[in-house]
């Protein structure tokens, strides 16, 4: 209200029309620039956005992909991990066992070395004919 009075005074009733009149079409002038200029950011922001969304699917997809790869790995390691230990632990369970049991028949290689005497098939047939044979 007091700004009213002083404009009244200083420039008069006539020049204060002209002067809102002035002052609406800068008013008008400023909110064009503005709205022009943020338009332009919009605009050129857009691009970089569309740009940016490119980039974050094109990462997505990849890590994706990536993901499901090291899956596929992993359970396939885990798979021939897990065989390795079964081969492993039927190794050890073989190598834990008696050699033999005591109602196999034993074979004469075995008694040898066990005992430290060779048993022939044929027996003592090799001596027993020394005599028969004409001498000189």
């Amino acid at each position: 209200m007091i700004v009213m009075l002083l404009a009244l005074l200083l420039f008069g009733a006539k020049a204060i029309p002209d002067i809102a009149k002035t002052l609406g079409k800068g008013m008008r002038e400023f909110r064009k620039a503005t709205n022009e200029i943020k338009r332009e950011i919009e605009d050129h922001t857009s691009d970089f956005q569309h740009d940016i969304d490119d980039i974050k699917s094109t990462i997505n997809r990849e890590t994706n992909q990536i993901k499901k790869d090291i899956d596929r790995v992993s359970s396939t390691v885990t798979r021939e991990a897990e065989e390795i230990s079964k081969d492993l632990d039927k190794s050890l369970d073989d190598l834990s066992k008696p050699p033999e049991s005591k109602d196999e028949p034993k074979d004469s290689s075995a008694e040898t070395e066990e005992t430290g005497v060779e048993q022939k098939e044929s027996g003592a047939d090799e001596y027993e004919n020394y005599y028969d044979y004409p001498q000189d």
